[in-house]
């Protein structure tokens, strides 16, 4: 595939990056840093991706593994991050527009919620649309395991949500 094909493909993934991203990162700022350092990986190891394979499912993996690392390197180092006001929607008009960024953030809240391994199921399989062998694949786990981790979620949200007594 040429160079210019590979970054076309790219940039057509990321909106679903970003969300991705944001369903690790829980905060937009983040998110955005973790996009673009996985581009940066996904664009200097382009020789390493395998002509014929899910370009999608490697770029998943190579965020997964570069927030894994980050994670890491935030645990060592101790910092506390200040997370974006909330206040970054207002003055939007119109009730249904207001309720439905409330019910959306409702959600966001209780996704933030679970516990990571959790969040990184969901997020693959409900909110990214990925098959469970594919989302087994990107996290490196069994696709049991990652049936068991995505029941466990759904639940959970389902709990959080007021949808399950």
């Amino acid at each position: 595939m040429s160079m210019n094909r590979f970054c076309e493909e790219l940039t057509a993934l990321l909106p679903r990056l970003r969300r991705f991203a944001r369903g690790l990162t829980r905060d937009a700022a983040d998110a955005d840093d973790l996009c673009q350092q996985t581009v940066e990986r996904a664009l200097k190891a382009r020789h390493q991706w395998q002509e014929g394979t899910r370009l999608d499912a490697w770029v998943y993996r190579i965020m997964r593994n570069q927030w894994i690392d980050e994670a890491r390197a935030r645990t060592r180092r101790s910092q506390t991050f200040v997370h974006e006001d909330e206040g970054a929607n207002v003055g939007t008009s119109g009730a249904a527009d207001a309720e439905n960024l409330v019910e959306l953030g409702n959600v966001g809240r209780a996704l933030s919620r679970l516990p990571d391994e959790q969040r990184e199921a969901v997020v693959l399989v409900l909110v990214e649309g990925f098959a469970y062998k594919e989302a087994a694949e990107i996290i490196g786990v069994p696709q049991g395991t990652l049936t068991s981790r995505l029941g466990r979620g759904r639940e959970a949200l389902m709990r959080e949500l007021g949808e399950l007594a």
